[in-house]
């Protein structure tokens, strides 16, 4: 069976029409003729995609110390849908590694999240002793180009990120990058420089230095999120 995550709790989402992005974690939304604030967690620029009417799919949060009682999961691209729930690509990588669809990492027999080393933590270690491979999940949205480019928005976390997963490969620690691209269009995946040319040009060295770079299309519904086709990387030294 394909691998299949569904969104959050599995909750069954309703639509609403985005008006504005209040701040950072919050969004204002028309629900039944009603106007409603909704969390955000993805903390992207998303100036592409929150295009006032945009239709988004949300879920109910408990009010409990909240200030909103909905989050937002998905917002609609033409006929398809991209996630906005950052951890929900880790928990497709998760269920794909737990059922042993990614082959290159067949052999690795334990997985454990969020793997400490030094003051950084990875979403993976994969394996046991000195044959350990480390893992790090990006999510990114497609934006109709058919190439996918990565990030949109400057991020020193992830910069930091790359730059130890190469340190760590050139010192004989395999060491991995799988880019969740979200969307059933997209053709190739290349590292960006228009968002953060620093990222690009740090992922570039990393691919160098032997880390591995995966990315796979995952079309995203309603119903949640399922792991598709390996796509190319392009515009780096890696196929």
């Amino acid at each position: 069976m394909p691998v299949h995550v569904p969104l959050v709790g599995g909750i069954p989402p309703v639509s609403a029409n985005f008006i504005v992005r209040r701040t950072q974690f919050t969004v204002e939304a028309r629900l039944n003729e009603r106007l409603i604030l909704a969390y955000i967690a993805d903390r992207g620029g998303l100036d592409e995609l929150l295009l006032p009417g945009a239709q988004l799919l949300l879920t109910s949060r408990q009010a409990n110390r909240r200030k909103t009682t909905f989050q937002v999961t998905a917002i609609a691209i033409g006929d398809a849908f991209v996630s906005l729930e950052p951890e929900l690509s880790k928990q497709l990588i998760a269920v794909a590694l737990a059922d042993g669809v990614l082959p290159q990492f067949a052999r690795c027999s334990r997985i454990q999240p969020a793997a400490q080393v030094g003051n950084h933590r990875f979403d993976f270690r994969l394996g046991e002793g000195l044959a350990t491979c480390l893992v790090e999940v990006e999510s990114t949205v497609q934006l109709g180009t058919g190439v996918r480019l990565f990030p949109d928005v400057p991020t020193g976390h992830g910069q930091q990120q790359i730059a130890l997963l190469t340190t760590l490969a050139r010192n004989g620690q395999r060491a991995a990058i799988i880019f969740v691209v979200q969307g059933s269009s997209n053709k190739a995946f290349a590292p960006g420089t228009h968002g953060d040319l620093g990222f690009g040009r740090a992922l570039r060295r990393a691919i160098a230095a032997g880390v591995e770079v995966y990315a796979y299309r995952c079309p995203v519904t309603p119903e949640g999120i399922s792991l598709g086709e390996p796509l190319p990387i392009t515009g780096a030294p890696y196929n």
